[in-house]
């Protein structure tokens, strides 16, 4: 099904096109600019018997529109008795249910209501079958809720950390201190980040504030995303040592601690994480 999927996404936009006066069945979308919603919507019909032979209408027309057997992302409108599935009016607030409460886009409330019939015609089970029950929820936490994660989360993050890595030189002229200005996942980004941007020498620390308790962090780059060994530990004296006695062996004011593997530390101030990082680069 996935393999499926990745083709469909890495189609030209000219596969996705206006198709008239057609006896097949028509599935309906904006035009412009495509996106994963509408695709993965498309792609998702196209797997039912209802819609398998469906082509791709894409047009804003309401007439033409109103003329289609399904419509997707598009129309101000949802109702799944007519195969209409918008999510942008005002009022909507269609969610999955079995305790989930994400609003739904286009694609998730194609899955909400043929979810089933493709996982069972992917299993090659009755629709009834427990396993395919199963499969439709373990399906839209792991990849329907993903794509609201990385659509809200994952996309915002990058063009954060992107922006924090071009101003790392203002930071430290080594350019291997990065400070994270907004709270993201920058761990997802860092990696994939460097290599783009051809980063030399590599980041070693990034500094950021604590949400919850107001104190500035530094934690060591790890060597790579699925390693837990870090780029350059913090100091191994400073290693499970907190407070004062902390800030003595390292002469630097306001330490709040060190963890005992050296891959993450704190200080109360941004200037004394800063101060941190920088005596961690020269040790």
């Amino acid at each position: 099904m996935f393999t499926t999927l990745g083709r469909l996404m890495s189609q030209n936009l000219n596969h996705l096109r206006v198709c008239a006066f057609s006896t097949a069945t028509r599935v309906g979308t904006h035009n412009g600019s495509f996106h994963c919603d509408e695709a993965l919507a498309c792609f998702m019909l196209r797997l039912t018997h209802k819609f398998s032979a469906a082509q791709i209408v894409r047009t804003r027309d309401p007439k033409i529109l109103e003329s289609l057997d399904a419509v997707v992302d598009v129309g101000g409108l949802y109702d799944s008795t007519r195969d209409r599935y918008d999510h942008h009016q005002n009022g909507f607030a269609e969610v999955f249910g079995h305790g989930f409460t994400t609003k739904l886009s286009s694609a998730g409330l194609v899955y909400k209501h043929y979810g089933l019939e493709i996982i069972a015609k992917e299993l090659q089970l009755d629709e009834g079958h427990p396993d395919v029950y199963h499969l439709y929820l373990a399906v839209y936490k792991s990849f329907m809720e993903s794509v609201q994660f990385h659509a809200k989360s994952w996309l915002p993050a990058q063009s954060i950390v992107m922006e924090c890595i071009a101003a790392r030189d203002s930071i430290d002229s080594s350019g291997e201190i990065m400070v994270l200005m907004r709270s993201c996942p920058w761990k997802l980004h860092i990696f994939e980040l460097e290599e783009e941007m051809k980063i030399d020498p590599s980041i070693k620390y990034v500094i950021y504030q604590d949400d919850r308790s107001g104190n500035w962090r530094l934690q060591a780059v790890s060597v790579s995303p699925d390693k837990f060994e870090s780029r350059k530990p913090l100091p191994y004296l400073w290693r499970g040592l907190e407070h004062d006695k902390l800030s003595e062996v390292a002469g630097i004011p306001g330490c709040v601690f060190v963890h005992m593997s050296g891959f993450i530390g704190g200080n109360r101030t941004y200037e004394g994480a800063l101060a941190m990082a920088r005596a961690s680069l020269k040790a």
